[in-house]
């Protein structure tokens, strides 16, 4: 979220970031957005009678900032079907592997006890199936013998910071869509990678 509002404030997003929300009041990026001057918002869960019923005021909420897209950053709560229609096309989110690679927890420990010389992330729209949206860029990273977790999510995030912002990016400046399940940039069909596919 960090590399996001930077990329705004230093004109590399050409956008505004308009709200950030977190189903966790302590979660350290609502003080990154209020040290930003960004309005930051966080709904508890238990709040609610269910996951729908969470989603309808999180989208509520969102809306009141009638925003172009919406950036998961770090979200971690599964999103009911609602809420993912509700965004169609533009809800993008970052996933810690080269997806379909390792969806859902605990990728890095994944490669690893895999022997996997390879690892990376994903920038993806998100579907109502787990990290299975179309793949928009990927970045890869080696994994070395006596790579341990730590290791490895330094290297993963490095590369986060630098695509996440970039495919924030492409969106905003109208360069990036969704349709017929598949990614597209500057009227191209991205390959199922993305668009850092090795041809």
């Amino acid at each position: 979220m960090q590399a996001i509002i930077d990329g705004c404030q230093q004109g590399k997003i050409n956008g505004t970031l308009r709200a950030v929300f977190s189903n966790k009041a302590d979660a350290f990026g609502l003080e990154r957005a209020r040290e930003a001057d960004i309005p930051a918002h966080a709904l508890e869960a238990s709040q609610f009678a269910s996951r729908e019923a969470f989603d309808r005021e999180l989208i509520r909420e969102i809306d009141i900032y009638t925003p172009d897209v919406v950036v998961l950053a770090g979200y971690m709560r599964i999103l009911s079907p609602e809420f993912v229609a509700h965004y169609q096309g533009r809800l993008l989110n970052i996933h810690p592997s080269l997806l379909p690679k390792y969806p859902g927890l605990y990728t890095h420990r994944q490669v690893l006890e895999n022997g996997d010389e390879e690892h990376g992330t994903s920038v993806h729209f998100v579907t109502d199936e787990l990290d299975g949206g179309p793949v928009i860029l990927q970045a890869k990273v080696p994994v070395f013998e006596g790579d341990d977790e730590a290791d490895v999510t330094a290297r993963v995030q490095a590369q986060e910071h630098a695509i996440y912002p970039l495919v924030v990016s492409w969106f905003v400046d109208g360069r990036l869509q969704m349709h017929d399940n598949a990614a597209w940039l500057d009227g191209a069909k991205l390959p199922q990678q993305g668009y850092a596919a090795d041809e």
